[in-house]
């Protein structure tokens, strides 16, 4: 019995594969748990829509997400915090202000996106990266003054 995929199935194939498995398999199991349809003419031509139209929404992400991490590369973000005598700040910066950063500046990122190998809690230039998926990253220049 041929079927079609509607989800990835460790041991049969990737969804919107037509893969031929035993009628009461089908039938008893991926059918009814919602992993596979009956591999019609009718389905098939579906899937196949469905599957360019996929793809022409992946590659358009894929061209927003390399256009925010080349502007993430370009952006500098400044910080005025109480600091210390040796320059050490009374805090942090923290994703979150980051995150509030970035936003002023016109671009959506999460706060979860923002990875910080630590925190920041000294004067001077610091870099963060911002992973986007999709394999995509922006590297963002985080500058840290002391208030006056």
């Amino acid at each position: 019995m041929q079927i079609i995929l509607n989800q990835d199935v460790e041991t049969l194939g990737k969804a919107g594969e037509i893969i031929t498995v035993k009628p009461g398999f089908a039938r008893n199991y991926l059918i009814p748990q919602g992993m596979a349809t009956m591999a019609t003419k009718n389905n098939i031509e579906a899937i196949k829509k469905n599957i360019e139209t996929q793809d022409r929404k992946d590659a358009r992400t894929r061209t927003n997400l390399e256009a925010l991490a080349e502007r993430l590369n370009k952006l500098t973000l400044k910080f005025e915090l109480k600091a210390g005598e040796d320059e050490k700040l009374f805090g942090s910066v923290t994703n979150i202000m980051i995150a509030e950063a970035i936003a002023e500046k016109g671009y959506t990122v999460d706060r979860k996106e923002i990875e910080m190998e630590e925190a920041i809690k000294s004067v001077g230039n610091h870099y963060v990266v911002v992973k986007l998926g999709g394999g995509f990253s922006g590297r963002i220049k985080i500058k840290v003054a002391a208030k006056a």
